[in-house]
């Protein structure tokens, strides 16, 4: 006779990892591939690691006007004083960005209001979990860094959702309601309150802030010191 193989659940929680970002920030996408890439390395290297990871909604510029999107160019040489520092800004990032396997596009990315995708990102991970969140703001930064589109328009983000596995027409109907735009708030609000002024900042287990994109060899001793301190 076989005796029935009794299975206990592990009862060590994932690790928490909150990533306050903004998706027109260059150095929030430049950290979302770092981390990434230093969880793929960690597992390939045998490393057992179960992360809860979910994206916060963070804005550089909200007073960005709803429904008016402009070239990046003329948004960084108003911020920046003026059209050549704003072009060595967005070489520098975006010959960073290669280094990590992303491409800029630059000279035809649109800067635009991000309330409407936070929002986005706020119901993919309430309806549909954290990892198909991940992946649409993986999409929704591509659409503004790489392809150049307006991601402030209902009809770009609804195909960015569909393109990851949330029907269009749910995406559609979300974004032009009034849905989870408090929920977004109270995010931007509870940032404020925790002193956070710059993104990306990534907060593990709600007690370490490890601020900007920091190299991937830092993300792996994060992750990997503070998996052993869980597991000991």
């Amino acid at each position: 006779m076989i005796a029935e193989l009794l299975v206990i659940p592990s009862i060590v929680a994932p690790m928490r990892v909150e990533i306050f970002s903004d998706v027109v920030c260059p150095w929030c996408y430049i950290g979302k591939r770092r981390l990434d890439t230093a969880v793929a390395n960690l597992r390939a290297r045998g490393v057992e690691i179960d992360l809860d990871i979910s994206y916060k909604p963070y804005q550089l510029d909200p007073t960005a006007p709803i429904g008016q999107s402009t070239p990046v160019a003329e948004a960084y040489a108003k911020k920046f004083g003026g059209a050549e520092k704003a072009q060595q800004i967005l070489a520098h990032v975006t010959n960073i960005a290669s280094q990590d396997g992303i491409v800029f596009n630059m000279d035809i990315a649109l800067r635009a209001n991000t309330l409407m995708a936070h929002r986005l990102l706020v119901m993919a991970q309430r309806d549909f979990g954290n990892e198909l969140q991940a992946q649409l703001k993986e999409r929704i930064m591509q659409s503004y860094f790489t392809d150049g589109d307006d991601i402030a328009d209902h009809v770009v983000l609804s195909m960015c959702a569909s393109e990851v596995g949330i029907p269009q027409d749910t995406a559609t109907q979300f974004l032009l309601s009034d849905q989870c735009v408090d929920d977004v708030q109270e995010s931007l609000q509870m940032a404020a309150e925790n002193g956070i002024t710059a993104v990306p900042t990534f907060i593990f287990n709600d007690q370490w802030s490890v601020p900007g994109a920091q190299d991937v060899e830092m993300f792996e001793r994060v992750i990997q010191r503070l998996n052993e301190r869980t597991a000991s």
